[in-house]
């Protein structure tokens, strides 16, 4: 381990902080709901009031604001995205106010300003699945392979296809395997995760930035 710590925001049931262990941080999460399949330290409560009172015990800072009110799936229903709160400016204001190097990870739509976009087949994975993050420093990306549209139902594998892990995701046992080895969560967790291979690969990159940024204060 790097002997770095980062505060994982909205952390679900921890794809994001599982990719930030593997690239070598001490992973905290926060969440308003309660994460009991959390693989790390876990504190439940309003993750803006924690930033505001706990961010400066940490070197770095994950945030992924609830995506429905941007998602495609919650567009499919008129009225129905302005019924959950759009978290990413408030997020983006405290993160910046924290004085740390920060990443908002999100879905398509949302409103990032600049980010990288990331897919699964990136990284090897057969998973059809794309996220964008932001972040206060300049992120490189792998080549970008031609996008691969699953030729089933969302969710619903068969073979030589690809995977988009969504809804009532089948079968469960495909579903961890694409996602790049997430065997903790439940179907509903893993609907919502972001596939640790995605962090795993901003988190070198933090840490290579506060490696650097470290050598040149001293």
């Amino acid at each position: 381990m790097s002997g770095l710590r980062v505060l994982d925001l909205y952390c679900g049931a921890g794809g994001a902080g599982m990719g930030y262990h593997r690239a070598g941080f001490e992973v905290v999460g926060v969440d308003l709901a309660p994460m009991p399949n959390y693989p790390f330290e876990f504190h439940q409560g309003d993750a803006l009031e924690y930033v505001k009172a706990h961010g400066h015990d940490f070197d770095a800072i994950h945030a992924s604001p609830p995506c429905q009110r941007h998602s495609a799936m919650t567009s499919c229903r008129p009225g129905l995205a302005a019924e959950y709160p759009d978290l990413i400016g408030p997020t983006r204001n405290l993160l910046i106010a924290s004085g740390l190097p920060w990443v908002i990870e999100n879905v398509p739509g949302a409103p990032l300003i600049d980010p990288v976009w990331l897919c699964g087949q990136m990284f090897g994975l057969d998973l059809y699945r794309h996220r964008g993050f932001e972040s206060s420093v300049k992120l490189a990306a792998p080549a970008h392979p031609a996008h691969v549209t699953p030729a089933s139902k969302a969710g619903h594998w068969t073979p030589g296809t690809v995977m988009s892990v969504a809804g009532h995701v089948s079968p469960m046992w495909k579903a961890r395997e694409v996602m790049g080895g997430i065997d903790w969560m439940n179907r509903d967790e893993l609907g919502e995760a972001v596939p640790p291979a995605f962090t795993e690969f901003v988190g070198a990159q933090l840490i290579e930035h506060l490696h650097m940024t470290k050598a040149v204060a001293s």
